[in-house]
């Protein structure tokens, strides 16, 4: 198993894409930390309860001190920090609607989580991988940051910031061993989508349509990816994005 004996942490690994990646990941021998605001706890009983190594923390992305406790509890559980996937992001409970609707709190609450969430998870574990002189990060961007898709241009708009924050955190921790890339999935079909009649209705049906391979995509469709950026066959690929979306964009 290519990533037996590695610790990694997963942010918004309770459900959906987040925790598919966390069986990934611990499939290919990884021990997971479980980062969520709600029902982290359970996902790593969960992933006990299949014979992997996992344990949580309850961890609200946008707050620094939490994600500073997400890193020592890594810490305290597994002994060091080899992946960190930054996940945790707001988009299936979104409603879309014209650019000139949305209002600041709306733009202040998604940057919070979406871009400033994983610039603090980022910082929390750095400085472990530094000490180490090696690491991985993973970050969650998504199909729209090149596609430019109306209706939700705030969230757009921090995937594209996923984009170009990747690509300068690999310049500046090159140095260091530390190797940093982005995953742009298309429209998944996760738990919360399910929840959103309009993201589970129209928007899957179009996403099909649009699509060389036409099917659902589904978290598990994530996850060899990110295992592949995790493990030792991407050890000199950095500051790169793959999109993972049956073909809906060729980037």
């Amino acid at each position: 198993m290519d990533l037996e004996g590695s610790v990694a942490i997963v942010t918004g690994g309770a459900m959906g894409i987040g925790f598919a990646a966390c069986e990934a990941l611990a499939a290919q021998g990884a021990a997971i930390l479980v980062a969520d605001r709600a029902n982290a706890a359970a996902a790593a009983e969960t992933l006990r309860s299949r014979g992997y190594r996992a344990a949580h923390a309850d961890t609200d992305v946008a707050s620094e001190a939490d994600t500073a406790a997400m890193a020592e509890a890594a810490l305290r559980a597994f002994g060091r920090i080899d992946i960190l996937l930054n996940n945790a992001a707001i988009y299936s409970t979104l409603t879309s609607k014209p650019f000139e609707q949305l209002t600041v709190a709306e733009w202040r609450t998604i940057l919070d989580v979406n871009v400033i969430g994983q610039f603090l998870c980022c910082k929390a574990v750095v400085p472990h991988f530094k000490a180490r002189q090696s690491g991985r990060i993973i970050n969650i961007s998504s199909g729209v940051a090149f596609k430019g898709n109306p209706g939700m241009l705030h969230y757009v708009a921090t995937k594209g910031a996923i984009v170009s924050m990747t690509r300068t955190l690999a310049t500046e921790l090159g140095d260091h061993g530390v190797t940093v890339n982005s995953v742009a999935p298309g429209f998944t079909l996760s738990d919360g989508v399910h929840r959103n009649p309009e993201l589970a209705g129209a928007v899957a049906a179009f996403s099909v349509r649009n699509r060389a391979l036409k099917r659902d995509m589904l978290p598990t469709d994530l996850g060899g990816a990110i295992c592949f950026f995790a493990g030792p066959h991407a050890a000199f690929i950095t500051g790169q994005t793959l999109v993972v979306d049956g073909g809906a964009y060729y980037h």
